[in-house]
């Protein structure tokens, strides 16, 4: 049973963004603020990512933990109120994601999936993780397999570079 009145359920969902998020802005700003330019809600591509810079080919996706299904199958049964239809909304929301990946892979996109607890908790280290990707394409040195094309930062200990550190040593 839920205890808000469906006037008052409404106007809580309503105020749910899809474009603008608070972590989408976090990372927005750090890339800026590193010289990464990028596109945002890149429509031409599918699935519209988050950020997209065009230049790299590399897709980026700021997930909600609750939305995209972080921890799922441990979640799952958490749920108290309209179980059966937040259950549907929430894997078809994962498997939506999953074709999205398949379909930008094709595209021969590099794709990066972040959580927003990750981007909260961890901003320097999802700007560094896709610092160094944009560093070995530059220098030949990037060779897309299946292990680097989707990331979560929480899933990967990255050997974290600041490049300007090294500029400014010269």
């Amino acid at each position: 049973m839920d205890i808000l009145t469906p006037e008052q359920r409404h106007k809580c969902m309503s105020r749910i963004k899809s474009k603008n998020t608070s972590i989408e802005t976090l990372l927005c700003k750090a890339l800026w603020r590193e010289g990464i330019r990028y596109r945002k809600n890149y429509f031409k591509l599918p699935g519209k990512p988050d950020i997209a810079i065009t230049k790299y080919k590399i897709a980026i996706f700021c997930d909600g933990e609750l939305w995209h299904g972080k921890d799922w199958l441990a979640k799952k049964d958490q749920i108290k109120t309209n179980h059966d239809f937040w259950i549907n909304k929430i894997e078809r929301n994962i498997n939506r994601d999953n074709k999205v990946e398949k379909d930008l892979e094709k595209l021969n996109w590099i794709i990066f999936r972040f959580w927003g607890k990750d981007i909260k908790k961890n901003l320097l280290g999802c700007v560094n993780e896709i610092k160094e990707t944009i560093y070995n394409i530059k220098n030949g040195i990037f060779y897309p397999d299946e292990e680097m094309k989707f990331l979560y930062a929480s899933e990967v200990e990255p050997e974290y570079l600041n490049y300007n550190d090294e500029h400014q040593a010269d």
